[in-house]
């Protein structure tokens, strides 16, 4: 039996000081993610710092460094008490929708803020210890690469990886103006959401741009009308408890004639982090948001896709979930203007 020290510290600094003087010490949250992989022998961690019970439970106004109002909400705070907060429903409803999709009710009381988002892929072969796999054991192959590849990212990936992310959250954040509060052993530091997930590159087993010892400790959302107006839609094989196939999120303003505004779009499921739809977002800004301009910018994001017979479906099923998701917008900002 493999020994395993746990460490409950009493404040966040402690948390990272016991991580980052131990290379093979790992944080502990709600556990729903990582205690499958102590299971499975995908994880073996000699330490675990449970970092639930610092006060990062808490969702709070707050003034933003730029001058903005937003949300704060701590890194503790569980996924079914952020999707419940009449605030974040209020003031970010692709939020609240994109973590009402994930997992199961049971789950959702457990897991939490910074571990949904630091979930690692649930691709076959990295949950399978028998078979090669880049980012479970890096140089060992991806045998996902032509093997089962249903789930397969079709833009991002690379010879070394084809994963993709699995969550929910992430994708609405990704879509909304964030930023990751991260404390590590030099202090505190402020990021940019978009930095903080990375592509596979020829370092797959890296999910994330954050270094050892480093622990968010918060999620700031900034309001705006872009993510007032915003919502989430996701495609599973089935209603409850699956992951997406595809997913979309995105936030949507409308000038007073009808043209775009401004516009985020994010998808999930279709590579190795939340892709933000840079491109059709600016094929889309300044003109019509009809049926035709949506797809016309979905196509022209989905150029630099790569498919195979396996992963076929994605392009064409992100594409008509980003019609669906800008229409409803679309539509319910007309409702209110009429009103």
């Amino acid at each position: 039996m493999r020994e395993l020290t746990y460490l409950r510290p009493d404040d966040a600094a402690s948390a990272v000081a016991a991580v980052t003087g131990d290379p093979d010490a790992r944080f502990l949250a709600g556990g729903t993610n990582l205690v499958d992989h102590l299971k499975l022998g995908v994880a073996r961690p000699g330490a675990l710092v449970d970092v639930s019970r610092l006060g990062m439970d808490r969702v709070e106004d707050v003034e933003l460094p730029d001058g903005g109002t937003g949300l704060r909400v701590g890194a503790s705070v569980r996924n079914s008490d952020l999707a419940a907060h009449p605030e974040v429903r209020r003031r970010f409803p692709a939020v609240a929708r994109a973590l009402l999709s994930g997992a199961s009710g049971q789950i959702r009381n457990q897991a939490t803020t910074a571990g949904n988002l630091l979930q690692r892929t649930r691709c076959v072969y990295f949950q399978d210890v028998s078979t090669p796999c880049n980012k479970r054991e890096p140089g060992t192959g991806c045998s996902a690469i032509g093997g089962y590849g249903r789930h397969n990212a079709i833009l991002g990936a690379s010879p070394d990886c084809v994963t993709v992310h699995p969550s929910d959250l992430a994708v609405a954040l990704a879509a909304t103006d964030a930023t990751v509060v991260v404390l590590g052993p030099d202090g505190e530091r402020r990021m940019p959401y978009a930095e903080l997930h990375r592509l596979p590159g020829d370092r797959p087993q890296d999910d994330t741009t954050l270094r050892h010892g480093e622990l968010i400790t918060a999620v700031e959302l900034t309001d705006s009308t872009l993510a007032r107006s915003s919502g989430y839609h996701k495609a599973r094989d089935r209603a409850s408890f699956a992951f997406a196939l595809v997913s979309v999120a995105a936030g949507l303003d409308l000038a007073a004639d009808g043209t775009v505004r401004d516009v985020r779009i994010a998808w999930g499921g279709v590579a190795h982090k939340p892709w933000r739809a840079e491109v059709a977002e600016e094929r889309l800004r300044g003109g019509p948001i009809d049926e035709a301009a949506v797809r016309a910018a979905a196509e022209a994001e989905l150029e630099a896709a790569s498919t195979d017979e396996q992963t076929a479906y994605k392009a064409a099923m992100v594409r008509n979930a980003t019609v669906l998701v800008l229409g409803q917008l679309a539509r319910e900002i007309t409702r209110r203007n009429q009103r």
